[in-house]
């Protein structure tokens, strides 16, 4: 039994529910009489929905199928090796169910070495081998095919990526080894880094041409037909595959460098996967192939044992089964259909509604507003992006027109609102006004009819309390953009009944959104956390310690912006208004800070000016701060600001705001773009020990999103 035999059967021994992947070997002959070839294809027997991973067993078939295949390519029965994946699918890389049940270091770093040592027999064999990518391919998928001689893409693949950065891991299985050494280090930075931390951006079949990592392109209906003729063509030497020459010198060096500011801007030191990539990218500058495998095996170990994958997989989890499945939400059968949609309000955010229902659901969207010069603003804003859609070849004229065509606006309620099975508020963030908004609704439409309440932090239960059937009022709370951020917290009014939830939760499904179901408490779950957050920074502004210092405090969690520029890009009148009502309901905990009403009341959009291309505090700004003497330092504020966020957090599971610690964090990922090296905020808190010392409990089990006890 070979060593690779010996670490993987241990490995798979650790790994019982492994989806397996086979290695089928068929044999034909080449076009152009070019001779005999061997082609494994990939395939763990489901359909596109289950992508084919390599788990250790996987990895065993694998090198099962690499015995028969080096034996004929010695022997001189084959001229050439390939390897392809099941329809629409190449490989998606590591299961990460099975990473995520390693508990030892060794364990972990018999997978790097399987995996590794797999690979790299088909860059031994004694024929050509070549690639096929056929469809998506991510991390070791994507590293399978760069142990070949020669790769060819279909146009049609839509996802190749090497991910594992953005979730905790680096490339383990030759990607920061080969890759630089294939395409150069600044295109490798982008591929493994960049795109890695800009949350986990994939490459088209045409980049990944573009970038050099595939010597050929062809069309998706006949890519294998037309790859084994190019195949042909460079084994008969017809056609020979030109490379550029990577430049080895000062631009290596600075690829790297720049590779490292990306990563201090995004995370700043504060998760170790971006460094650790760059280190062995750095390293793969003297072309020593097995100096950097080792290294990789070495930094893959090292980071399963760490506690950002394990927060990486928990987030990853998160995001592609819980909110798919959200927790506490109706039977969808007892959803009703959904055929128009009515919006209150045309103003910014009600126009980005009325886009985004009219998109996803392209059903009839007609506007409303006290005025007709706002309702043709708002219908002219739906037009204006439709047409940016259109010039991008997003949508075909056909369908622009369409689309055009569906959304209408009216001054009364009456002319658009009598056959609307859904109407959206967007109007004043003011709970008289909500209140009148629904009132007028109720009054023109059908009795079936959900009234859904875009509402940031009001009482949707008070909202409902005045109307005649408060059991079809629903939160329905999106962040801003809309376009862009997945959540949807749907909100469940003390009268909401489940025929309405049921139809929002359906609603929210169609609209693509991540949905959360939440209790109507004071400001939700993201706003509350973020007041207490944003709340606690403000104190210590007011109290004495230097806005810089402040700021700073927040850097080693690695979140997406800093707590002033988040409260720019929210509005400060948005979160003065949102810790009035939160102080409102939990004074004891909730303050409002002078110096933010201050900066609000003086008109100003934020702490900050830009006329450096960084942020400076605007000297108007710091000219209406009116701060104590009290000065912290940046731990110390650091630990005032986490404690104030896992008291909250507890407060919070005790009132059932949410199901469970997961449904929180699935918030801070999807709604407020906290980081997956976090793992939301929850993993967080345990890891750093603030859970215990503030709550005296852990938020999550060991295990769940850290390291198995």
């Amino acid at each position: 039994m070979s060593t690779t035999t010996e670490l993987l059967k241990g490995a798979a021994e650790l790994f019982p529910d492994e989806v397996v992947t086979q290695a089928h070997v068929r044999h034909f002959d080449l076009p152009l009489g070019a001779g005999r070839f061997a082609l494994i294809t990939l395939d763990n027997g489901h359909d596109h929905t289950k992508p084919t991973t390599f788990g250790p067993q996987s990895l065993a078939n694998l090198d099962t199928a690499i015995d028969q295949v080096e034996k004929e390519a010695a022997a001189g029965d084959i001229v050439g090796a390939g390897i392809t994946g099941k329809p629409f699918i190449f490989a998606v890389g590591a299961d990460l169910k099975g990473v995520e049940l390693l508990g030892k270091h060794k364990d972990a770093l018999a997978i790097g070495k399987g995996g590794h040592d797999v690979f790299k027999r088909l860059a031994g064999l004694a024929v050509p081998t070549f690639a096929y990518y056929n469809g998506a391919a991510m991390g070791g998928g994507v590293e399978v095919g760069l142990h070949c001689t020669y790769r060819t893409v279909s146009a049609a693949v839509p996802a190749f990526s090497l991910p594992e950065v953005f979730l905790g891991l680096v490339p383990g299985w030759g990607g920061c080894t080969l890759l630089p050494n294939l395409i150069g280090a600044e295109n490798a930075v982008k591929v493994v880094i960049e795109n890695s931390l800009n949350q986990n951006r994939q490459l088209k079949g045409t980049q990944v041409h573009e970038l050099g990592i595939a010597d050929a392109i062809f069309e998706g209906a006949d890519f294998l037909e037309q790859s084994l003729i190019w195949t042909a063509s460079v084994l008969k030497g017809d056609l020979v595959v030109e490379r550029p020459v990577i430049d080895r010198g000062e631009g290596w060096d600075q690829a790297v460098a720049k590779g490292r500011s990306l990563a201090d801007s995004k995370v700043h030191g504060a998760a170790p996967a971006a460094y650790r990539a760059l280190d062995i990218i750095a390293a793969a500058k003297n072309g020593d192939l097995q100096q950097g495998y080792d290294a990789e095996d070495k930094a893959l170990a090292d980071l399963i044992m760490g506690g950002e994958l394990r927060a990486g997989i928990y987030a990853f989890n998160l995001v592609q089964k819980r909110g798919k499945r959200p927790a506490g939400a109706p039977d969808k059968s007892l959803a009703r259909p959904v055929t128009k949609v009515g919006v209150v309000g045309a103003g910014l955010m009600a126009s980005q509604l009325a886009l985004l229902f009219l998109r996803r659901l392209e059903v009839p969207v007609v506007l409303t507003d006290i005025d007709q010069d706002r309702i043709d603003k708002g219908v002219g804003y739906v037009h204006a992006e439709i047409d940016k859609l259109l010039g991008k070849g997003r949508v075909n004229q056909d369908k622009a027109n369409r689309l055009k065509a569906l959304v209408t606006g009216v001054l009364d309620k009456a002319d658009g609102f009598t056959d609307a099975d859904f109407v959206i508020e967007a109007v004043f963030e003011e709970m008289g006004v909500k209140q009148q908004v629904f009132a007028e609704v109720e009054a023109v439409a059908p009795a079936h009819a959900i009234l859904a309440t875009n509402t940031s932090s009001l009482s949707v239960s008070e909202m409902a309390s005045k109307l005649k059937n408060p059991e079809r009022v629903v939160g329905f709370h999106f962040f801003n953009p809309v376009a862009v951020l997945p959540l949807l917290e749907i909100v469940r009014g003390e009268q909401t009944d489940d025929a309405s939830l049921a139809t929002a939760f359906a609603v929210a499904k169609k609209l693509k959104k991540t949905a959360v179901l939440t209790k109507d408490a004071p400001a939700f779950v993201v706003n509350r956390i973020l007041t207490r957050f944003m709340g606690e920074i403000q104190n210590v502004i007011d109290e004495g310690t230097p806005v810089e210092t402040a700021e700073k405090a927040i850097e080693p969690l690695g979140l997406p912006m800093s707590p002033l520029v988040l409260l720019e890009l929210v509005g400060p009148a948005i979160g003065l208004h949102v810790s009035q009502t939160l102080n409102t309901a939990f004074p004891d905990r909730f303050t409002v800070s002078p110096n933010l009403r201050a900066v609000v009341e003086a008109g100003k959009r934020g702490f900050y000016v830009y006329d450096s291309g960084r942020p400076e505090l605007d000297p108007e700004v710091a000219a209406l701060l009116k701060q104590g003497d009290t000065v912290l330092t940046e731990e110390q504020v650091r630990d005032r600001v986490l404690d104030a966020v896992a008291q909250e957090i507890g407060l919070m599971l005790d009132e059932g705001v949410v199901a469970e610690a997961q449904d929180i964090d699935l918030c801070l990922i999807t709604g407020a773009g906290w980081p997956f090296h976090l793992g939301g905020i929850t993993p967080y808190l345990d890891r750093e020990g603030v859970s215990e010392r503030v709550t005296g409990r852990r938020f999550l089990q060991q295990g769940v999103a850290s390291v198995p006890a």
